[in-house]
């Protein structure tokens, strides 16, 4: 849980900043909900209204890969920029990255998260991006 401290802290690093990309992989997950697709694509719908965010289009939920990588591809197109996912079948992982130039909360983000696929291990990198100085 984020204290008040760190959600100061992050607010100030995000106003220095383009944009905002929330990276996070994800093991042990739900094998059930990382395999329905109406499941991914209402985590999606969840996510975009939790972190304050507008949806441009609906979720795009696709099956594809091979092997290992066999699983279904997440794509949420947002005004400020995309939500993608892979769910990796084989291993019940989950690879999620959030970008955004608006900023957003990354604890309600993993709150979402961790509802809908109940993950064993997650880890997390937050970065900013700037392209120009």
């Amino acid at each position: 849980m984020q204290t008040r401290r760190n959600r100061s802290q992050q607010r100030k690093t995000q106003k220095n900043s383009w944009g905002y990309h929330l990276i996070v992989n994800a093991g042990k997950c739900d094998p059930v909900a990382l395999r329905s697709k109406s499941t991914i694509a209402a985590f999606a719908k969840e996510l975009v209204k939790r972190i304050d965010m507008v949806g441009y289009g609906p979720p795009r939920v696709v099956m594809f890969g091979t092997g290992s990588k066999k699983g279904y591809t997440l794509v949420q197109l947002i005004e400020t920029s995309n939500i993608t996912a892979h769910f990796v079948e084989e291993f019940n992982d989950i690879y999620l990255d959030i970008f955004s130039c608006k900023p957003f909360q990354v604890a309600d983000a993993l709150a979402v998260f961790r509802s809908y696929f109940k993950p064993g291990r997650v880890d997390t990198t937050f970065l900013k991006r700037q392209a120009h100085h």
